[in-house]
């Protein structure tokens, strides 16, 4: 992994509270440093990815310990990292009677882009996507898997240098998967992106690093290769690795792109 660290998450702990003595532990001391390049975050449900994603993207915030960018600890108010991170959630509700370009246009206007920069950002981004012949459409017309990809494209949108996607494939077939391996793994040459996944095959040929947590604590982290020889020697997969540390917990997808 890179040693310049961009992002820094220190002693990161948020406990979900439901009335006065249910709790529920989310995220434990967590703490990591990443510079730049493409990560992959992994570990089966209940690991503590989407709490994780959520703070750092400031849609939740932790109960103890702080995330920070470029040297500045991350808030909701703080303008300047909103304009520096694109994310594209798991799930994010649709308007069915827009089209793919007003969808895109409508994050454009969000994200404060000039008016005149707009059309050209909107087809740039598409383009990323495989999605060019497709802006005129109403969304109630795309696929799922169309969806995806524009949600894919919302996030590209501005050009930002911190890039957070959370299970981008589900939905895509085989080829648009690779398609967007080989997207995220040229956008990472100057920027971070971080890809939550199960989809074991989606970053373990492109991955810088891979972060595999379990119960909100990191289990172990490094480049692939390195995660393989530590764990299988020297012949195995990513995939393999992630089956034998979490086990039965395991809920790994793959694909045979």
């Amino acid at each position: 992994m890179n040693n310049t660290p961009l992002l820094e998450v220190e002693r990161l702990t948020h406990i979900y509270r439901r009335g006065r003595k249910e709790e529920t532990l989310a995220l434990d001391q967590l703490s990591f440093s990443l510079g730049p390049g493409l990560y992959g975050l992994l570990g089966p449900n209940g690991a503590g990815k989407s709490t994780l994603l959520n703070i750092i993207t400031c849609s939740l915030t932790p109960t103890s310990g702080r995330v920070r960018w470029n040297g500045s600890t991350i808030s909701p108010l703080r303008t300047g990292f909103r304009r520096e991170l694109g994310y594209m959630p798991q799930q994010q509700t649709l308007y069915d009677t827009f089209t793919g370009y007003r969808f895109l246009a409508y994050l454009c206007a969000l994200k404060e882009l000039p008016a005149k920069q707009i059309p050209a950002e909107v087809e740039r981004a598409a383009a990323l996507v495989n999605l060019s012949g497709e802006l005129t459409k109403r969304l109630s017309a795309y696929s799922g898997g169309m969806k995806q990809r524009l949600l894919a494209a919302g996030a590209i949108l501005g050009d930002p240098r911190l890039l957070i996607f959370d299970e981008p494939t589900a939905g895509l077939d085989p080829k648009e998967r690779v398609r967007f391996r080989r997207m995220v793994k040229a956008l990472s040459e100057n920027r971070m992106v971080v890809i939550a996944t199960h989809v074991v095959s989606d970053v373990e040929q492109v991955a810088d690093g891979i972060l595999l947590l379990k119960k909100g604590r990191l289990v172990c982290s490094g480049s692939p290769e390195q995660l393989i020889e530590t764990y299988l020697g020297q012949d195995g997969s990513l995939e393999k690795v992630y089956l034998k540390i979490f086990g039965d917990e395991a809920d790994v997808e793959s694909d045979s792109a």
